[in-house]
């Protein structure tokens, strides 16, 4: 679907602030308040705006203990179907978080989480590299995060980025 310079700054907007008003964003992009909603549903029945999440720190809870892995993968691609069957077959799982394709040494690049480094180390030896097309794992144990989808999580200091005013 070709969007308009309009609808592309809606999109935007919404996926910088998922919960900001859509009056507030119809100001923002000069229309009225029932084109930029007409919009937002175009685009949400295309599947452009897929879904609204929140960004979580989960360390901050601590009744929350559980852990996340970035796992590359190398796998033999199916004949007709590519690397599209064997990311099905891997997202499938309630452990992946999310599947990326790659380029460069692994093909597929996973996110699993788990309650405990044993259990994604379970899921990486039982399930996943035990699928036929699976080839090699490297599983790295994500420890902490400082910035995810744009978003700089608190680091207990003072936001020190410098301003250089012209």
């Amino acid at each position: 679907m070709k969007l308009n310079a309009q609808q592309i700054e809606i999109i935007e907007i919404l996926e910088k602030d998922a919960r900001m008003p859509l009056e507030d964003v119809a100001k923002m992009v000069g229309l009225s308040l029932e084109e930029t909603t007409a919009i937002v549903k175009q685009l949400e029945d295309e599947k452009i705006l897929v879904r609204y999440i929140s960004l979580v720190d989960w360390t901050k809870v601590e009744e929350h203990p559980g852990v996340r892995a970035m796992i590359d993968v190398k796998v033999t691609p199916k004949q007709g179907v590519g690397f599209d069957d064997i990311a099905e077959r891997i997202y499938r799982f309630d452990q992946v978080q999310s599947v990326y394709l790659m380029s460069g040494v692994y093909d597929l690049s996973i996110i699993v989480e788990g309650k405990s480094m044993n259990e994604v180390a379970n899921f990486v030896s039982q399930k996943l590299s035990t699928l036929d097309s699976v080839i090699s794992t490297t599983t790295h144990f994500i420890l902490k995060k400082y910035k995810h989808d744009g978003t700089v999580l608190e680091t207990g200091k003072e936001d020190q980025r410098i301003v250089v005013s012209p």
